[in-house]
């Protein structure tokens, strides 16, 4: 396999698999009134991090790179003091994530190498793309982080098996 299908293909199973089965178990394991709870005025609730996620998925990948109509209003993902429900939130995400998927799949080596403008930077593909997977990556990490603080306990990604972390993530996808 050459470099770039392998990238395209890692970042394809960290934003559509990984990511999105450990994100969905955290939200799922929050209590009753969490989604929007913020630990102070300058923090961000689950609630809005999921409006984040959605919104920058979709202009970075959907819209910057697959060309999609990008009418993103960022500020309003963090303004949000309260909104729709955990399933509504996970639902819009589920759909951002399978058409970001649809355009990554659809990349060769010469698109990674081409540039968009997004944001007012301009950038290669293969940046666009980095860059949403790391920054999906830590927003997942602030929910994970949020979830366990809410449900001690509840949200288990890894089992210790003799030193090595045995990962037990992939059993809590939905089948």
């Amino acid at each position: 396999m050459d470099l770039a299908s392998a990238f395209l293909e890692r970042s394809r199973h960290y934003l559509a698999t990984e990511y999105r089965i450990k994100l969905r178990a955290a939200v799922e394991s929050l209590p009753e009134g969490a989604l929007w709870w913020r630990a102070n005025e300058e923090s961000n609730s689950v609630g809005n991090l999921l409006l984040h996620l959605t919104g920058n998925v979709r202009q970075w990948i959907v819209s910057g790179v697959g060309g999609a109509p990008d009418n993103r209003y960022r500020a309003a993902e963090f303004d949000a003091r309260a909104g729709a429900d955990a399933v509504t939130l996970l639902s819009a995400l589920d759909a951002v994530l399978d058409e970001a998927d649809a355009v990554l799949a659809s990349l060769t080596a010469a698109d990674l190498a081409s540039t968009r403008t997004i944001q007012g930077r301009t950038e290669s593909v293969l940046e666009v793309v980095y860059h949403v997977v790391e920054h999906f990556s830590g927003h997942v990490g602030q929910i994970v982080l949020i979830a366990k603080a809410q449900s001690p306990g509840a949200v288990r990604f890894y089992e210790d098996a003799g030193g090595l972390a045995r990962p037990v993530w992939p059993s809590l996808e939905r089948r």
